[in-house]
């Protein structure tokens, strides 16, 4: 057999390029119902990513319109204080670090996307069910996500217009609707030029973000003076005390993992891209709880001074960036601002909800769907999604959005995790992967493991009834983390005598 994993912890940190000669990526039976090219490994030569770019996935991820805006809305809505939210979101940072170096690793170490690294678990024809559920919710995000970068565009339009457009038609005006275009042409036309080039994106969009939020958060400063700092402590100043601080507390953290929770899933369509482990651990420790630190920190004082400088301290306070940044009275500033908070929503919008439904598309027929026809797909649905976020989908409020779609995709990760580090012990075979044959390690019954499909379902109904059934409403925040254990716990119980280890050496 070949195996593209390393042998023994003192080389799991080689560059890829030295197990090249060890292993052999190349899969000896191209079966049309299971590869194609961008299914298949990346050799270990062609990979291009270290440190930098991972942690500019992240970057990118933390830093959209719709991060802000979740952000500003716990420091509103927690009922607790806002350095202890601030707290509850670095806290969430290194949390989802640790997820990520789980589920990142065997990406790594094969070169594969999450939608074939769920076959081992579920089967070479029943990863589809899951890779799919993944590319539904990813294409939910893709719309809201695309709606929240259009409101960036449709600032900038704004600033330079004396008499914008008033009427609206499902909740956009003329001036919105343009926008909401504009961003769409715009990241369909970066998707098809490649990841090469979606990777340099990256790497401009994401410190060009905190350039400009630096630059806001002094321009309010300046403003503000000395009454900022006391603010922050005042303006989110919560009411809850005792045990329900402590669920508001932890509640914070738990929606804050439930919004990466998309990435956190498929986060090997990236990880395959990086030179070693090493790296993405690297990228991963810079990209999460430092960058989310710092993000975290400019969110609560621009929301805090803003509420100061132009509410004067009446009403609720602006969550959107882009309506503070509207604010300001400057407006090349605000052109500016509106332009960079565009591109960093575009960038998240390619790596969380844009490239791994593409992924996931194409694993259903990958002899008819490439990875951009999936693209072309994703895009199209997401349109629809995203041009009804404010009639229809906004209003549940983006808090609640978020752990809905982290409470489906949780048990995803909880089986993925069971199945590679307890189950299988890190020992997969890679032909294996990629064959119809009934005597395949993964095919399971006629493709599809039902065991380890009852395992999520069954899963998925605990986490999703923790966001929606009322009596169950101070576990909203818990629920990706609900969803994950109970996907790990019952799948575990489920294959723990079902499962047929590969013979490779445990890496």
């Amino acid at each position: 057999m070949d195996h593209p994993e390393t042998a023994g912890t003192a080389r799991e940190d080689r560059p890829a390029h030295q197990l090249l000669h060890d292993y052999a990526y190349t899969i000896r039976t191209k079966e049309g119902e299971l590869y194609n090219d961008d299914l298949a490994p990346v050799a270990a030569g062609q990979r291009k990513w270290g440190w930098f770019e991972i942690f500019n996935v992240w970057t990118n991820d933390v830093q959209s319109l719709a991060g802000y805006t979740l952000a500003a809305s716990l420091f509103i809505t927690a009922g607790i204080s806002g350095w202890w939210v601030f707290a509850a979101i670095i806290l969430a940072g290194f949390f989802i670090m640790v997820l990520v170096n789980l589920s990142g690793r065997p990406s790594v170490h094969y070169g594969v996307p999450y939608a074939v690294i769920a076959r081992t678990s579920m089967g070479v024809f029943g990863a589809r069910f899951p890779a799919l559920l993944r590319g539904i919710v990813g294409m939910f995000w893709y719309g809201a996500q695309t709606y929240f970068a259009s409101t960036a565009v449709a600032l900038a339009i704004n600033a330079v217009l004396t008499d914008p457009p008033t009427a609206t038609f499902l909740g956009m005006n003329a001036v919105g609707w343009v926008s909401y275009v504009i961003v769409t042409i715009f990241q369909v036309a970066l998707f098809m030029r490649g990841m090469d080039w979606i990777a340099r994106f990256l790497n401009f969009a994401g410190p060009a973000v905190y350039v400009v939020m630096t630059l806001l958060l002094i321009a309010i400063w300046t403003q503000a003076g000395g009454e900022l700092v006391g603010a922050v402590g005042t303006l989110f100043q919560g009411e809850k005390t005792g045990g329900a601080a402590v669920l508001a507390f932890f509640g914070v953290a738990g929606t804050m993992i439930a919004y990466f929770a998309a990435v956190v899933v498929n986060f090997g369509d990236f990880a395959r891209f990086t030179r070693s482990t090493r790296q993405m651990r690297r990228g991963n420790l810079l990209g999460l709880p430092v960058s989310l630190t710092l993000f975290t920190f400019l969110s609560l004082f621009i929301t805090a001074g803003a509420y100061i400088v132009f509410q004067g301290g009446e009403g609720d306070p602006l969550v959107n960036p882009a309506d503070i940044v509207g604010q300001v009275g400057n407006t090349w500033l605000t052109i500016i601002a509106a332009i960079t908070f565009f591109l960093a929503t575009v960038g998240i919008n390619l790596v969380a909800n844009f490239i791994p439904p593409a992924y996931d598309l194409a694993n259903l027929l990958p002899s008819r769907i490439s990875f951009r026809t999936g693209g072309l797909i994703t895009a199209a649905i997401g349109f629809v999604i995203g041009a009804l976020w404010v009639a229809a989908i906004g209003e549940m409020g983006l808090p609640k959005f978020v752990d809905t779609l982290g409470a489906i995709l949780a048990p995803l990760y909880g089986i993925l995790v069971c199945d590679y580090y307890l189950l299988r012990r890190r020992r997969l075979d890679l032909q294996h992967m990629y064959s119809t044959s009934p005597g395949g390690i993964y095919y399971f019954s006629n493709g599809w493991n039902t065991r380890a499909l009852a395992a999520g379902g069954l899963a998925a109904i605990f986490s999703i009834a923790a966001v929606w059934v009322p009596a169950l409403a101070q576990l909203g925040g818990f629920a990706w983390v609900i969803g994950a254990i109970l996907g790990a716990l019952f799948h575990w119980i489920a294959m723990r005598n079902h499962v047929i280890v590969s013979t490779g050496e445990e890496h």
